[in-house]
């Protein structure tokens, strides 16, 4: 029977010691992407104390294991990907610990957000576009829900006031 590592730092000398703050950030990296303000919060629960994550939080991001650019990018295009709109998805980043610049500029080099509302619609509710209030403001809640803008729901359903 294998035994297994405990999940949290073993002693103090390991808590403040950043080659092994380091470890523990390259062995939870090697599962899924973090941004930095996300992989400190977690290092810390781990047991590591704050000046042993950010040093090894630096030591990464130095060497180019770490980039909160990248996580921003993939994060976008992956929820994009799903059908998820631009405010739901800068506020998840947000959630992340990144800095507004980095989400607007993650978000203005996404896809076509109109674009995206009217396929995540479309493959929601048909190809036909709503045809009475009703069924536009059903359809909007979804949008919405999903994290598209009053002007991407509007584009999408073709619900201007105007033209009916």
């Amino acid at each position: 029977m294998a035994l297994r590592r405990s999940s949290k730092a073993a002693n103090t000398q390991q808590r403040t010691d950043p080659e092994a703050a380091r470890t523990a950030a390259v062995a939870l990296l090697a599962r899924r992407d973090f941004a930095s303000a996300e992989l400190r919060v977690k290092l810390c629960s781990k047991g590591f104390e704050d000046a042993a994550a950010g040093q090894a939080i630096a030591e990464l991001a130095t060497r180019g294991v770490l980039d909160d650019r990248r996580f921003a990018q993939n994060y976008v295009n992956w929820h994009a990907g799903r059908g998820q709109g631009p405010i739901r998805i800068a506020a998840q980043l947000r959630r992340c610990g990144l800095p507004e610049a980095l989400v607007d500029a993650a978000l203005a080099g996404g896809p076509d957000w109109q674009a995206l509302a009217r396929r995540a619609r479309s493959a929601r509710f048909g190809p036909q576009p709503p045809a009475s209030w009703a069924e536009k403001a059903r359809q909007a809640r979804f949008l919405q829900y999903r994290g598209f803008s009053s002007d991407h729901i509007r584009a999408a359903t073709g619900a201007d006031p105007d033209a009916d």
